[in-house]
């Protein structure tokens, strides 16, 4: 999305209702409306080239050394989980709330897996969360019912316990968790983020280690943050076959170099001089999914993307999505913003169940 305005090729004539604005893009990227009239405002986007759009900014040459300096650390932690009983969202389910150590906070989720399933028979779907802080989601383990039995795990995004009262995420989103997308944003070592795709591991790990596990079907799954990390695992780990990333946060962090807008969390901040700040500039390349997504050897990808999105700006999901090489599809929303519209969420479930149908031939 441009920085750049339209301005009406006449006057609006009071009265009439009416008024034409034209604007133009030279080069692949979109252009963002908003109109307003007293309290009433509405956005409209116009998109050119957008399958045209490039990187920002090259993917770092010892991006790779990092993460692997990263997973071997986290490989040097004993993959020790706790599994306690819980009510499955669907029949002939078995749930648990589940506890996997790792590097800083634990792997949290709910896991289902369908009753008296077979060793190496299910395939596995890994669901990931947006943005906020909030207790894993024990109604995904209705997916484990899904396609003649899945093994269904849903993680919170920071490793907190799962099922409390909303007075116990408030207090963390208030205080400890407050803000939590821009910590550490100047120092790649210390970014937030990277504890997170580090469950994000260690979660496949767990699912990988399952006997149920059917050993070459496994999906990561969600929306805004959650693409995110959908994206992240399909950049870090090749374990993962397939991605459903709806409206995805953490692309295009260095789109200012390329005059365009960046995604969400937006963790590169500007100078009094508008001019981004250096450390956290180089810092958010590490955690791009214009990176992960260059990096990524997965079977397949689905993308959702809003042409009014302004959380996550479609020009920051397009550079992302072009930069998988892998099959790939993706559902443009004209009229929706930072939403899966029911379209969309349609979109992503039928290509993640079509995935494990294909990989059952």
């Amino acid at each position: 999305m441009r920085s750049r305005r339209s301005s009406p090729s006449k006057p609006p004539q009071t009265g009439l209702g009416k008024a034409t604005i034209i604007g133009k893009l030279d080069e692949p990227g979109f252009l963002l409306l908003r109109a307003s009239s007293g309290k009433a405002s509405t956005l409209a986007a116009a998109g050119y080239d957008p399958l045209q759009l490039k990187p920002s900014m090259p993917v770092p040459d010892d991006f790779e050394a990092f993460w692997a300096a990263q997973k071997a650390a986290l490989a040097k932690v004993p993959m020790k989980s706790t599994l306690t009983p819980v009510t499955a969202a669907a029949k002939n389910v078995d749930a648990f709330d589940v506890q996997v150590e790792c590097l800083g906070k634990p792997v949290s989720g709910y896991l289902g897996r369908p009753k008296n399933a077979k060793p190496k028979s299910l395939p596995a779907i890994l669901h990931v969360h947006g943005a906020g802080v909030r207790s894993a989601n024990v109604g995904s383990t209705f997916w484990a019912a899904n396609e003649g039995g899945m093994l269904s795990l849903d993680i919170n995004a920071h490793g907190i316990p799962n099922g409390q009262p909303k007075a116990f995420y408030d207090a963390l989103s208030n205080g400890e968790l407050k803000g939590y997308a821009q910590f550490g944003n100047k120092d790649r070592e210390q970014c937030y983020f990277k504890g997170m795709f580090l469950r994000l591991i260690r979660a496949i790990d767990f699912l990988a280690a399952q006997p149920e596990w059917d050993g070459k079907t496994l999906i990561v799954y969600g929306s805004s943050q959650g693409g995110f990390q959908a994206f992240a695992a399909a950049g870090l780990d090749e374990r993962v076959t397939f991605i459903c990333a709806g409206v995805p946060a953490g692309c295009d962090h260095t789109g200012s170099q390329a005059n365009r807008i960046n995604g969400w969390p937006k963790i590169v901040p500007n100078d009094a001089e508008g001019k981004p700040d250096a450390a956290a500039l180089q810092a958010s390349r590490y955690f791009d999914c214009v990176n992960f997504a260059a990096k990524a050897k997965c079977q397949g990808a689905v993308v959702t993307v809003g042409f009014i999105d302004t959380t996550c700006p479609p020009s920051s999901v397009y550079a992302a999505y072009n930069a998988l090489t892998m099959p790939k599809a993706i559902h443009t929303d004209v009229l929706a913003g930072h939403t899966n519209t029911p379209a969309a969420s349609n979109f992503m479930q039928e290509a993640a169940l079509k995935h494990v149908r294909e990989m059952k031939k």
